[in-house]
């Protein structure tokens, strides 16, 4: 469920996490763990990808990878040919843009596991799940996996 940050009452977070040294371990885990999610969330959508895309491309080429191999990646997953990819680093596309022009595959759901501490399975919102599909895939290229297994291909 997505609230809007205008509606949220913030102010009974706040009086929340002053109280919760009186609360169970397990509940203050879970509420860290529903703030954390709630803030990723809504950070994702106005990151811009061109500001990301350097960072996927210095990670691939420090473990031996080639621009080639991640565009190839991205392509597999977001369905842009190397025009779409540029035009929407130069456009400076937000992640919800990006993923809003997007086919993304249907063997997308295949990728599992765990990426910058979210198990992907378990991302409940699309765009936040396909960002974090296209992280794992990048990782999966840094750590030097084969591109058919990278790829979900049999």
């Amino acid at each position: 469920m997505h609230i809007a940050r205008h509606c949220f009452p913030w102010r009974l977070v706040l009086e929340f996490r002053h109280l919760s040294h009186v609360l169970s371990e397990t509940f203050t885990k879970t509420w860290i763990a529903i703030s954390k999610t709630m803030n990723h969330d809504n950070r994702i959508p106005q990151m811009l990808f061109a500001s990301v895309y350097p960072h996927y491309l210095l990670k691939v080429e420090k473990k031996g990878r080639s621009r080639d191999e991640l565009h190839e990646v991205i392509r597999w997953l977001t369905g842009f040919d190397e025009g779409a990819l540029q035009k929407h680093i130069q456009d400076k596309s937000t992640f919800e843009q990006f993923f809003k022009d997007a086919k993304v595959n249907e063997n997308a759901h295949l990728i599992t596991g765990t990426i910058c501490g979210y198990r992907i399975e378990e991302i409940e919102n699309p765009l936040t799940r396909n960002v974090r599909y296209l992280d794992k895939l990048v990782d999966e290229l840094a750590k030097g996996r084969k591109m058919e297994k990278i790829l979900r291909q049999a």
